[in-house]
């Protein structure tokens, strides 16, 4: 695969070409403001700044922008760093302006045809199509026990994607009998040449009996099935070797920057 062709493809049409999550809710939208793409959602929608192109004399002006715009809607939103955005300072840009970094994830893209897709699963374990709500309770079970992490966020955007846009978004559990022990998921990204991979938490018990590996290979068909030539994913630490070894390459890195709305995080005072 060539390095560069892919950034730049992915840039170009994961990035500056974003589409809504739900095109058809005129709640959701993608806007591009100057030099900054953005998605705007409902509440319990994804809100936040995709791609920008800034510079020295123009960063802190666009962001003191985007404050002020999600802070006139009453959300939190999050701007997603690549390593190579500019300015080389954007990071502490955005910390001096109130922004909090979340971990670096390794962005990382796989083309299809490339990757194995023999779903080999341990015995006694079977994947199970997510449909319904009870499937979602599943999966956020499963998000809580892996990740260690609140899931109440996810089930709502679980739920909504599942009512809104199903076609989009292919979720999956792996059952041993009537124990959820990995959840994942994939987004089908209309007009791109992509798919990307979400979730993969693995219950601590079952980890390393190759059921996160199945579940990509499950992906993958599906994405293939659809016409997708990559698959792509933003990898923590622990993921990003798994991956190398199955064949994806790390294209970047990305780090999630968020704020928070101060009146909406406010707790109320306490009485004696």
């Amino acid at each position: 695969m060539d390095h560069d062709a892919a950034l730049t493809l992915f840039d170009h049409q994961m990035r500056q070409r974003t589409r809504a999550d739900d095109p058809d809710d005129p709640g959701a939208r993608v806007e591009r403001v100057g030099d900054v793409v953005r998605q705007v959602g409902a509440d319990g929608d994804w809100n936040g700044i995709v791609w920008s192109g800034l510079g020295p004399a123009t960063a802190d002006a666009a962001i003191a922008e985007q404050v002020r715009y999600f802070a006139s809607l009453g959300r939190d939103f999050e701007w997603k760093l690549y390593a190579y955005d500019r300015p080389e300072d954007l990071g502490a840009r955005l910390r001096a302006a109130g922004f909090t970094p979340e971990p670096e994830e390794t962005v990382m893209v796989a083309e299809i045809r490339d990757l194995p897709t023999a779903v080999d699963l341990p015995e006694g374990v079977r994947l199970q199509p997510v449909t319904d709500p009870a499937g979602v309770d599943l999966i956020a079970d499963v998000h809580e026990q892996a990740f260690g992490t609140s899931s109440t966020r996810l089930r709502e955007q679980l739920l909504a994607q599942l009512a809104q846009t199903p076609d989009s978004v292919t979720m999956t559990v792996a059952m041993a009998g009537d124990l959820p022990v990995c959840a994942a998921r994939m987004e089908l990204h209309p007009g791109t040449e992509f798919a990307s991979l979400w979730g993969g938490g693995t219950l601590a018990a079952w980890r390393g009996r190759g059921i996160y590996r199945a579940l990509i290979a499950h992906r993958a068909l599906i994405a293939a099935a659809n016409g997708y030539r990559f698959l792509q994913v933003d990898a923590s630490s622990q993921s990003r070797p798994i991956l190398q070894r199955l064949g994806f390459v790390p294209l970047s890195t990305t780090t999630p920057y968020l704020y928070e709305q101060p009146h909406i995080h406010e707790q109320p005072p306490v009485r004696h």
